[in-house]
């Protein structure tokens, strides 16, 4: 738990409300476009019906979806991503000199950061990051996934916890960086103490909390970057009637513990556009389609008829429905039979092959084409380089936004709360890309990277081949280290500059002393008996 700041409040409840209510006001514009998305791709995590606030949790939420093509791709999205990306009980980044490091002290800095490396990822298995991520990403499939990372217990050093946008709105700075983040809590009023031990609460609130402790109230938790010195401030208010009293916490932060992480965004807007958002039309359409076949294929199990209306059936009880007669003049003929099914219209050929144009494109959409089906033959480890490769090509943009906005800041951020719980000592250096920098080394990143290696081998071989003026351009060790970074290789298997000098040196004795003995000449031949 984050200690009490000693620091002042920089705005007053008034007027942190009043910015909380301002961002709130701005998402708006977006309810109606995310909405859809919830409802037709992600219904069970849809919380814009307003069931986290009734409390009505269990309730079917998927009355629109008739095709869970949207549904099953937007779950193959999110495994892809995090197998690619974030690989669980794999390293997925590596921590490496930066820019700023003189070549004397490389050596040195890199095996503390592959230290640092080991401890990170031996700390992040014991918490719960992998189930987070997970609905991180699901929530990024529709444009913007949200993270809350937060000092936990002994057992779990960091709590990660993936929030539903619904509950935050957003706001940037310069460089179209997300700074300041709001979020709707609804929680009763006995677990405020709990969550936030520096709360102070307000006069009604300590009557609430003796009459009705498991009342649920609304508190608006901002944090808003403090533009003096770039840290953060921390507020936590009672949605009350803008009393000073309102605000129960206050605590400024060194980082920020919000990782927001857009698929794509245009320019000028806040809040992302994901595969989802592409794909809405085709995914509205194909459920609408599925709607319509079901129902002309319950009529065609069931039927509808006509039936005259000869006075004897009353036309008010009949109605279209399968299995239903409708009352009808005559049915043909002077007479015509007294009952016969009704003719059907569509063509189900033609539905079906539209339904799988629809459904194509959507899975072509969310990125669900690039991997072999489970029940094909076993697949090469080429290809399977090859078809990561190919689906970080499809990525384009989002692959270098997932870094700089994903990987980047939970590094950074899980960095901040092991150094303040003093799980790890105080870093020298500071993880900014000039000291210290994440180096992406997960499958999807060694694809691109296998790129660059194999440039650099067939440029190799080609100066090989050009005799003694081509080798003399080639510098062996600057190159190994170099493959070696791109392919993610631990510092415990390299030899470092000092093994690198003395296997020079012992070399150079080793050819010395052949010399020598060379110059002495064979030994004397023996006299014949």
């Amino acid at each position: 738990m984050a200690r009490r700041s000693r620091r002042k409040p920089s705005k007053s409840a008034e007027k942190i409300k009043k910015r909380f209510d301002a961002a709130w006001s701005a998402k708006e514009n977006w309810r109606g476009l995310y909405e859809q998305c919830y409802e037709y791709a992600l219904p069970q995590r849809n919380l814009y019906d307003g069931s986290w606030k009734s409390g009505t949790s269990g309730k079917q939420k998927s009355g629109k979806v008739f095709d869970s093509t949207a549904v099953h791709g937007v779950n193959r999205f999110a495994n892809r991503l995090q197998s690619g990306l974030f690989p669980p009980d794999k390293h997925w980044m590596a921590l490496q000199p930066g820019t700023d490091i003189p070549p004397e002290a490389d050596s040195d800095v890199r095996m503390g950061c592959q230290e640092l490396t080991d401890r990170f990822f031996t700390l992040i298995r014991q918490t719960n990051f992998d189930l987070a991520l997970g609905e991180f990403l699901m929530d990024l499939a529709v444009g913007t996934g949200i993270m809350l990372i937060q000092p936990g217990t002994a057992l779990k050093p960091i709590n990660f916890r993936a929030i539903p946008q619904f509950q935050v709105a957003l706001e940037e700075g310069p460089g179209g960086v997300v700074e300041n983040v709001y979020r709707k809590i609804r929680t009763p009023v006995e677990n405020i103490k709990r969550e936030w031990p520096d709360a102070k609460l307000s006069e009604t609130l300590e009557r609430l909390l003796e009459d009705k402790p498991q009342e649920p109230v609304e508190l608006q938790e901002s944090t808003v970057v403090n533009v003096r010195d770039g840290g953060f401030d921390y507020y936590i208010c009672y949605k009350g009637d803008g009393d000073e009293s309102d605000m129960l916490v206050y605590r400024y932060l060194k980082t920020s513990p919000w990782v927001v992480s857009r698929y794509m965004k245009a320019s000028g807007e806040v809040y992302g556009r994901g595969p989802v958002v592409q794909a809405l039309e085709d995914i509205k359409s194909l459920n609408k389609t599925v709607e319509l076949l079901l129902k002309n294929a319950s009529i065609g199990i069931a039927g509808v008829y006509t039936a005259v209306d000869d006075g004897v059936l009353n036309p008010q009880t009949i109605r279209i429905v399968p299995g239903a007669v409708v009352p009808v003049a005559r049915n043909g003929g002077p007479q015509g039979p007294s009952l016969q099914p009704l003719p059907r219209a569509g063509d189900l050929q033609l539905t079906q092959i539209v339904l799988q144009d629809l459904r194509m494109n959507i899975k072509r959409i969310l990125l669900d084409d690039s991997l072999p089906p489970d029940n094909m033959s076993a697949r090469s480890a080429t290809e399977i380089v090859e078809r990561m490769r190919e689906l970080a090509t499809n990525l384009g943009s989002a692959f270098g936004r997932l870094i700089t906005e994903t990987m980047v800041p939970i590094v950074v951020r899980s960095m901040a709360v092991m150094e303040e719980a003093r799980i790890i000592p105080k870093l020298p250096l500071s993880i900014n890309g000039q000291e210290i920098k994440v180096v992406p080394v997960s499958p999807l990143a060694q694809a691109q990277n296998m790129d660059d290696v194999q440039d650099v081998m067939q440029w190799m071989g080609i100066a090989s081949q050009m005799g003694p003026a081509g080798l003399a351009t080639i510098k062996a060790d600057a190159i190994s280290d170099w493959v070696a970074d791109r392919l993610g290789v631990p510092m415990q298997l390299r030899t470092t500059e000092e093994e690198r000098m003395q296997m020079e040196q012992m070399a150079q004795q080793m050819m010395q002393q052949q010399m020598a003995q060379g110059d002495e000449g064979p030994p004397p031949e023996a006299a014949p008996a």
